[in-house]
């Protein structure tokens, strides 16, 4: 293999606080993209791996699912989260490959596809009528990521779910104490053992879940997983767990994030936000460029089974790659104008939900969602203003907005 392109730019990407600042994490990504669109990194703490910054790069990977494999490093974690992880036994659908993650992801599907998404509609126009009219009691001023962005999605899912309304705080928490774990405001404890003991909480809860759905199946989607078979047999308890747990998660939290960061976007861009007004058809384009703007899932990882190259660079079987989602959402060779906020773009090939086998399962009910409350939010909206400085959660995968301070009217 020749000598490793090394960008010391590339170590943005284990770099929590990155994400904190988006105009600067922009600056990075664009240059990487320009000038190292496939770096070698090396970073304190970290396993090394490849940073894949272009749209183009990024589908190659994705498209050979079986030359790069999700297992067994699906995400950037320090080499000591890797090894806890490990042990710990999570095996949920990012951590999967096929044949298994075909015959495990399989359980779910019939639960997001058009006819199941044309009955959860009703509760979902239903809930985001309650968090708009929520809005309005909250009398003109509010923190909207933590007051009704967090909340929204999270009814979605724990309705789908099953789950009874007084179990909600404790799956806020814990979900944000994962995808938090290196925010100080959110992370439990300070080392890796200590975050993982949020893991291990929502474990504990799905167990009982489990067992309890078994015992008394209902026609929720937390019985379809307690009660599912592949090749007759149940899935395995840590198999169960893992499932509503990809579920809860990924679930809520990339939502929330999406709509706190397309609503900023309307803020910051009044002109888009009047055009919303103006042409309410334009809602589908516009929750397809709030999904590519904020991307809530900033990367997955990579591991090539065998020595390929990718881009022209090298790569050699074992090593890990970065797809770097929100680099390649703002990819000046895909989109036009990658930096301006555009409710009518069209085509819009965002990579914000992965591509092939990979797919975010939930696309369809993340879509609804963002359009249903956009929709729902835009006809009652007076005026709109920022009433303190938002802030970004730190991260190294999933997050965005953890503050949104607003004053705004509502109808």
């Amino acid at each position: 293999m020749s000598t490793k392109i090394i960008d010391d730019v590339s170590r943005v990407f284990a770099d929590a606080n990155a994400y904190t600042e988006e105009v600067s994490l922009h600056a990075a990504f664009t240059h990487l993209r320009a000038n190292a669109p496939i770096s070698w990194v090396e970073a304190p703490n970290y396993r090394p791996f490849w940073a894949v910054t272009k749209h183009e790069d990024i589908m190659t990977i994705e498209r050979q699912h079986n030359l790069f494999t999700n297992s067994p490093r699906p995400v950037l974690v320090t080499a000591e989260a890797d090894e806890l992880s490990a042990a710990s036994g999570v095996s949920t659908l990012i951590h999967m490959d096929d044949p298994q993650h075909k015959v495990v992801r399989a359980i779910g599907v019939d639960w997001f596809r058009p006819k199941a998404m044309r009955a959860m509609k009703i509760r979902v126009q239903e809930l985001a009528k309650n968090y708009v009219d929520k809005l309005a009691e909250l009398g003109g001023e509010c923190d909207f990521m933590q007051e009704v962005a967090v909340n929204f999605p999270l009814y979605v899912i724990m309705s789908m779910l099953g789950v009874p309304d007084e179990d909600f705080p404790m799956m806020l928490r814990c979900t944000q104490e994962m995808f938090g774990s290196e925010d100080e405001e959110f992370k439990r404890g300070a080392g890796p053992e200590e975050q993982m003991a949020a893991m291990m909480e929502m474990f504990t809860y799905f167990t009982a879940l489990t067992a309890s759905r078994r015992e008394n199946p209902t026609d929720d989607f937390a019985s379809a997983i307690a009660n599912a078979t592949i090749d007759g047999e149940p899935l395995s308890d840590i198999d169960t767990v893992s499932y509503y747990l990809i579920v809860a998660t990924a679930g809520h939290d990339t939502t929330s994030a999406t709509i706190a960061g397309g609503l900023l976007a309307l803020i910051e861009n009044p002109d888009q936000l009047q055009r919303l007004r103006d042409e309410p058809e334009l809602m589908t384009l516009a929750t397809e460029e709030m999904i590519r703007w904020v991307t809530p899932v900033k990367c997955f990882m990579r591991t090539a089974q065998e020595d390929t190259e990718v881009g022209g660079v090298p790569i050699a079987a074992g090593e890990a790659l970065l797809l770097s989602y929100a680099s390649g959402n703002r990819d000046e060779d895909i989109f036009d104008d990658p930096f301006t906020f555009d409710v009518a773009r069209d085509p819009n090939k965002h990579l914000a939900f992965g591509y092939g086998v990979h797919f975010c399962l939930g696309a369809a009910l993340a879509r609804m969602e963002v359009s249903a409350f956009f929709s729902e939010l835009i006809p009652r909206l007076e005026s709109i203003e920022l009433a303190g400085e938002p802030e970004f959660m730190k991260t190294t995968f999933v997050g965005g907005l953890k503050h949104l301070p607003i004053r705004y009217s509502v109808t």
